[in-house]
């Protein structure tokens, strides 16, 4: 029996190869939100769970991503990966400054 290959990190998150780095840990987060096992929305399915931590172990290191990258043969043209929609959130400029709170003090007099 031979072992099984690797799964393509890009495929498995489901994001493109030219996916910035904001991108890839927002499908990360997406993926193991919806993967976990006390996620009442979805079965418990560990070999994927585990699919995907190793999929984003390998991302994110950007050395480690570049020599994948260069080790890895290029996609087919045209084939698109399976994707999941994915929010990312930016910053802009704010209108109105954040309220921060801090502790709570009680003067008796």
């Amino acid at each position: 029996m031979s072992p099984s290959p690797v799964p393509d990190p890009y495929e498995v998150l489901g994001v493109s190869w030219e996916a910035t780095p904001s991108e890839i840990a927002a499908a990360y987060r997406a993926l193991v939100r919806h993967l976990h096992p006390d996620a009442a929305h979805a079965p418990a399915d560990p070999a994927r769970l585990t699919e995907v931590l190793a999929a984003y172990a390998e991302l994110r290191d950007p050395r480690r991503r570049a020599t994948d990258d260069r080790d890895r043969p290029a996609p087919p043209p045209g084939r698109e990966p399976i994707s999941i929609p994915v929010r990312v959130h930016r910053r802009g400029a704010r209108s109105q400054p954040d309220l921060r709170v801090g502790p709570v003090r009680r003067h008796l007099h």
